[in-house]
């Protein structure tokens, strides 16, 4: 038979039940208005259009295009220099185990 559940039935919660579900209801409502005025406040601020005058503003970069090149340059000679470096490892790792393979 199953439980009826009408205007007499009656339960138990703790107080730390009820002040959990207090604190995560207060929590959720301060968070809603937060989120409002978070809302209205970026409706406040400008909008972010381009305007070619800011680039007028900018100081002069502090690198120029000669260092860059230069510096890519570099960076890239390293990584051919290291791949040459891999393939003469591989080389050597190759003898090693023919060596090996041969002592068995």
């Amino acid at each position: 038979m199953a439980k009826e559940l009408n205007e007499n039935t009656g339960f138990n919660v703790s107080i730390k039940t009820l002040l959990g579900i207090g604190a995560g209801m207060a929590t959720v409502i301060s968070m809603w208005f937060i989120l409002q005025a978070d809302i209205n406040e970026a409706k406040d601020l400008p909008k972010n259009e381009w305007n070619p005058e800011w680039l007028e503003k900018l100081p002069p970069p502090s690198i120029t295009r000669m260092e860059f090149d230069m510096k890519d340059q570099l960076v890239r000679q390293t990584i051919m220099t290291t791949q040459e470096d891999v393939k003469e490892i591989k080389a050597q790792l190759e003898k090693l185990n023919d060596k090996i393979d041969a002592l068995r």
